[in-house]
């Protein structure tokens, strides 16, 4: 009888005490969580609260879309930005991916073509806009070898260049800049290959294509949809490159209009609207394009796997 109470008192405990245990990792968790709705979330909900109301404060669902899809630039934007997106991930990719590969032979001199090949990562993104404007002025150090090497007889005017012409020449820069950091993530994946794999693939009559479609690249399958997911995102989002070699509206996208009217434009009443309608549309197309992309790469797994 005398050791009843101290059953109950220790039963009492007991679960007071895992209750608390379970709080521990939320409290140890707190100050990220508040961390990022103060300088996060707060800022976010802001900028949708700025998207939808007008100048005066009351709500409108609709009128600051219309007074961007009436602003300067807008269509231009929006082309330029779609069809960077997409030649530019597809461009960079083929690139790594057969950089990669030709990398992960290890062959005589394989160290220092990944050593080369890492330059672009260690130059920072105004470095790299000084480069390149240097090397595409009149007089510059592409027209120089050009001439140099007898491959033209006047130099070539690149920053007259318009329209889908300066696209491309924006996406020659950014794909010299990028690249590389794909191709490390496609070299990491190929790390994980083990030889034995495509030996047995040689011992059963596969060429080297069919090791390369049916072993390779299901095994790069991460891989791939990690670097092509955070191009997808970055090259939505491209903007300084444009700006640094070209100056604002010569080549417009949608994150270099929001810059536009936050820097260029900021004592006009409806510029901060445009900026943050701006934000506000291009975090809907990342968000849009990454669920599509991640959507239609599912597909493609479950009819391969149906096909096996």
């Amino acid at each position: 009888m005398s050791k009843a109470p101290g059953n109950i008192v220790s039963a009492e405990v007991t679960p007071h005490k895992s209750s608390f245990k379970k709080y521990i990792p939320f409290l140890l968790l707190a100050p990220v969580f508040v961390y990022y709705a103060v300088f996060w979330l707060w800022p976010v909900l802001s900028g949708v609260k700025e998207v939808f109301t007008d100048l005066n404060g009351n709500f409108t669902l609709t009128g600051n879309f219309e007074l961007m899809a009436e602003s300067d630039l807008f269509g231009e934007a929006v082309f330029n930005t779609a069809a960077f997106a997409v030649v530019s991930v597809i461009l960079q990719y083929l690139i790594a991916l057969v950089l990669a590969v030709l990398l992960s032979r290890k062959f005589k001199g394989a160290k220092l073509m990944m050593f080369v090949a890492m330059i672009p990562m260690a130059i920072t993104p105004t470095a790299t806009a000084i480069l390149w404007k240097t090397g595409l002025v009149r007089d510059g150090w592409i027209n120089t070898i050009l001439m140099n090497l007898n491959l033209i007889e006047s130099p070539l005017v690149f920053m007259d260049a318009s329209g889908f012409n300066a696209v491309l020449m924006i996406i020659m820069i950014d794909t010299w800049t990028v690249t590389p950091s794909v191709m490390i993530i496609l070299v990491a994946g190929l790390q994980g290959m083990q030889r034995e794999l495509k030996e047995a693939a040689y011992t059963f009559g596969a060429n080297k294509w069919q090791i390369f479609k049916d072993i390779t690249l299901p095994i790069l399958k991460p891989s791939i949809t990690t670097s092509i997911i955070m191009r997808l995102i970055a090259a939505i989002q491209v903007w300084a490159i444009a700006v640094m070699v070209m100056g604002y509206s010569k080549v417009p996208f949608l994150v270099e209009r929001v810059a536009f009217y936050v820097d260029v434009v900021p004592g006009v009443d409806t510029s901060s609207k445009l900026a943050f309608t701006y934000s506000f549309l291009t975090t809907v197309v990342v968000l849009l394009a990454t669920v599509l992309y991640l959507r239609v790469s599912r597909q493609g797994d479950k009819r391969g796997g149906e096909k096996t």
